[in-house]
């Protein structure tokens, strides 16, 4: 069985065997930046296994800050650094001579969308501008985006036309500022003075996935509110509307993402190009709305077509002394409701009709992997209850 079959139900996880030391030497060296969000989470998990193409690997983790305890045991090099600073990035980054592949899988988030796009910017730039001179064997990069590529920017949601859905990669760009577009911009103005190093984008939905760092995990969000309506005794009320409640939508797997960004670094058939990367299959957030339900054992849950629209954004507002009972009660990590997730987002996400993406280019240009949506949204939600993120 190949790996990308192997990886596509579920086995790229599987651990070293107890005979079978990783090898000392590596065959290829990755620096991934965001190594604490939920596709760097990935990467970190994935990369040093035996079998991952390109290996074996040693891997480099950047993040902003201290290596918590969740990460602490994959195998990887922790840097803590700030790429926003551009000593910093500097000082830790420059030495890493040994690099042959970038994973960046990062992003920070502004009051506007022209300001996203000129942090955002000044980030990459401050990696790439360190790293290339100094690692004379870097041979690509992966950067990651996103479906806003196609439909605009939040700010922009409701104001422009986005593209039909569902989206290829060859569609032309949105009239409005995205941070999306200027990391393109650095990227190729960047690895244009450079004809031996690729580069590949990557640009996933709704992402389901493990990071307790990350403010934008539905997963976890999800897992939260339904917790704490089971903790109150309330019915889960689906937090959207209609049309995305009856719709087909679709969503990309954490690890998903992580395996077809090292496919696009090892793979010669997936340089210099743009891929959309999903699950590959569809589901109705109705029918995920019945796994959450029974995920933490509520009987009662489903869409209120009569009532008052629910918004997160201001319900959870009234919880954080609810979820610090839940938190206590049930032993779990001292995290507080806000650093669980901007609640603004799920609203946002569940609002309307889903956006999809065609995976066609993917698909022909040698990458098959897939997953199971459901079992996706269930495993990840076994992990946050493993790692005592939810009760």
């Amino acid at each position: 069985m190949s790996w990308w079959w192997a990886g596509a139900v579920g086995a790229a996880k599987k651990k070293y065997q107890e005979d079978n030391e990783p090898p000392k030497s590596p065959k290829s060296v990755g620096l991934v930046i965001g190594i604490t969000g939920i596709v760097g989470n990935s990467l970190a998990e994935i990369l040093p296994l035996s079998d991952t193409p390109g290996g074996p690997w040693k891997v480099y983790g950047v993040a902003r800050r201290p290596r918590p305890h969740w990460n602490a045991d994959h195998l990887v090099y922790y840097i803590q650094c700030d790429i926003s600073d551009a000593d910093d990035t500097e000082k830790k980054l420059s030495k890493l001579s040994d690099v042959t592949h970038i994973f960046y899988v990062t992003w920070t988030s502004r009051s506007t969308e022209a300001e996203n796009c000129e942090a955002n910017a000044a980030m990459l730039l401050n990696v790439l501008r360190i790293v290339i001179p100094n690692a004379p064997n870097l041979r690509h990069v992966c950067l990651q985006t996103g479906t806003k590529h196609y439909i605009g920017s939040f700010e922009t949601f409701g104001k422009i036309d986005p593209h039909d859905t569902p989206c290829s990669e060859d569609l032309p760009r949105l009239n409005a500022p995205n941070f999306y577009y200027a990391l393109e911009d650095v990227l190729l103005e960047e690895l244009g003075k450079k004809e031996d190093i690729t580069w590949s984008v990557h640009r996933p939905g709704v992402t389901f996935g493990f990071s307790p760092y990350s403010l934008v995990n539905i997963v976890a969000m999800l897992s939260v509110y339904a917790a704490t309506g089971k903790y109150e005794g309330v019915r889960l009320k689906f937090p959207g509307s209609k049309g995305a409640w009856n719709c087909y939508s679709d969503a990309s797997d954490g690890d998903l993402i992580a395996e077809q960004q090292i496919w696009a670094a090892v793979d010669p058939y997936a340089k210099n190009e743009a891929f959309n990367v999903n699950n590959g299959d569809v589901f109705k957030w109705k029918q995920l709305w019945k796994v959450l339900a029974e995920q933490f054992e509520i009987e009662e849950y489903g869409f209120d077509e009569e009532g008052e629209k629910l918004s997160l954004a201001g319900l959870m507002k009234e919880k954080e002394g609810v979820w610090e009972e839940i938190v206590r009660e049930n032993e779990l990590e001292p995290m507080k409701l806000a650093e669980m997730g901007q609640w603004w987002m799920v609203d946002l996400v569940l609002g309307g009709e889903g956006v999809m993406s065609s995976m066609n280019k993917s698909k022909e240009h040698g990458f098959v992997g897939f997953r199971n949506s459901r079992n996706s949204f269930v495993s990840w939600i076994h992990k946050l209850k493993a790692f005592k993120i939810v009760p």
